[in-house]
């Protein structure tokens, strides 16, 4: 076939980034393994606002957007902005029988330290300013590259560092926790809110926006351009009966060795053909976290003190409270996120390992679709450790009103991460391994 040359210098009188997709600047079959079920495809032509779907799960597999670098760029400088605005001013502050406290975003980590809550801490200001912040400055810095024309030193590293980023990133968990910690105060206390928090918000908005306008197909290409495809691979079958597998970070369809490893020609990516020793791994990291989910509901999240005295509060117990105080909404959506989902998680990711080696085509779909649940809720139940951060670091005024973190906290916050790691390191491709009955139509992968 013949190769179209890739341009990373400017030309006179050219954009500096070329906008065409990767489909266009070259003429060679460009090949994709679906990351859900192992499906090797060709992608199709693209234009900007199209997708192309596995033919066979229906995963996305590329994502077109209009102009990827100027978009993402633009987003990720507002998202900074507003970042640096959310941690410089005051975020919230209560005033009770004349005494008060005000604190910062920052706040909200470094008070539970003083409480012996290191491990609370770190998870905390990690997942809600350090990786947000140090994953926009990487957007930054390999939008501005492309947008010179010459990708910045580091710049694949960097690329390869987004995608590990992306679960861990909480600021939209962290504003539901913001909510419900305000109304639980509200009836107690007179609450203003500070600049930060207005920032904060737009800041959780505008860093969904710029995680969702990152193009990696387009941004990979532009970086290292596309290694021509495995010589005699063969779509509309599985990658693995071929000795291939797709990288997980940049997609490259690569070539394993015998032993099933290598690592990936573009970016690399350390490759299996399977993730190794998924199912031990992921019964392990929920037999863990089942057994943390027991202290976590037996002793008290956090202990509340008025007027001298002390009133120890479980999981259970502040939602029974929640509805006493009247506020429905805000006790279901603790109970959700802090018992349905965790015992779904466990309970969804436990069948998934007993039934995978009995899959078929005809059930794979569902279970696939019930793993995507499940890796997507997983996050959300940080709400309650971050509701207790922030009423840990605002109620503050000595014997008339405080809240102290209980025990409860950390293994409460252990059961999160490791229900995360449980549905990461479960492959679903091990879903699909069954032989299909029959070959979809690998013709039919774009959708508007």
């Amino acid at each position: 076939m013949l190769n179209q040359p890739l341009r990373f210098l400017p030309v006179p009188g050219e954009p500096q980034v070329d906008q065409a997709p990767p489909e266009v600047r070259t003429s060679r079959r460009r090949l994709r393994a679906c990351h859900e079920c192992d499906w090797l495809v060709a992608l199709p032509p693209l234009r900007p606002g199209q997708r192309a779907d596995c033919p066979r799960c229906g995963h996305t597999l590329v994502t077109r957007h209009h102009r990827p670098a100027q978009r993402s760029m633009a987003l990720a400088l507002a998202a900074m902005v507003a970042l640096l605005l959310a941690i410089s001013f005051p975020f919230v502050s209560f005033s009770v029988g004349g005494i008060g406290n005000r604190i910062e975003l920052t706040q909200t980590a470094t008070t539970l330290i003083g409480f012996h809550q290191p491990l609370v801490a770190i998870a905390v200001i990690l997942t809600i300013a350090v990786l947000p912040g140090l994953y926009l400055l990487g957007v930054i810095w390999l939008q501005l590259g492309l947008l010179q024309g010459q990708p910045l030193p580091a710049s694949r590293a960097i690329a390869r560092s987004l995608a590990h980023l992306n679960p861990w990133m909480m600021a939209d968990v962290f504003i539901i926790g913001a909510l419900v910690s305000l109304i639980k105060v509200a009836g107690l206390a007179q609450i203003e809110l500070g600049l930060s928090f207005w920032a904060f918000c737009v800041f959780a908005l505008l860093l969904l926006f710029t995680m969702q306008s990152i193009d990696s197909d387009w941004m990979w290409f532009s970086l290292a351009g596309e290694p021509q495809a495995p010589e005699g691979a063969r779509t509309g079958t599985t990658a693995a009966a071929q000795g291939l597998t797709g990288c997980p970070t940049c997609g490259l369809v690569n070539r394993l060795d015998a032993n099933g490893r290598g690592h990936c020609r573009r970016c690399g990516e350390g490759l299996r053909a399977r993730l190794p020793h998924s199912l031990q791994r992921t019964w392990a990291l929920l037999a863990t976290a089942a057994l943390m989910y027991i202290p976590a509901n037996v002793y008290p999240i956090m202990t509340t003190t008025s007027l001298g005295h002390s009133s120890p509060s479980t999981i259970i117990g502040g939602v029974v409270e929640l509805i006493q105080m009247g506020s429905w909404p805000v006790a279901a959506v603790i109970f959700v996120a802090s018992v349905i989902v965790p015992v779904g998680k466990l309970v969804a990711l436990s069948w998934l390992c007993l039934v995978v080696k009995r899959s078929g085509e005809l059930n794979a779909a569902s279970r696939t679709w019930l793993y995507r649940i499940t890796e997507f809720i997983g996050r959300w139940s940080m709400i309650d450790v971050f509701v207790v951060a922030i009423l840990v670091a605002l109620i503050r005024a000595g014997s008339l009103m405080s809240v102290t973190p209980g025990p409860a906290a950390l293994a409460f916050g252990a059961v999160v991460v490791l229900t995360m790691l449980a549905a990461m390191t479960f492959d679903p491709r091990l879903i699909w391994d069954t032989p299909p009955a029959h070959d979809p139509d690998t013709t039919q992968g774009t959708s508007g």
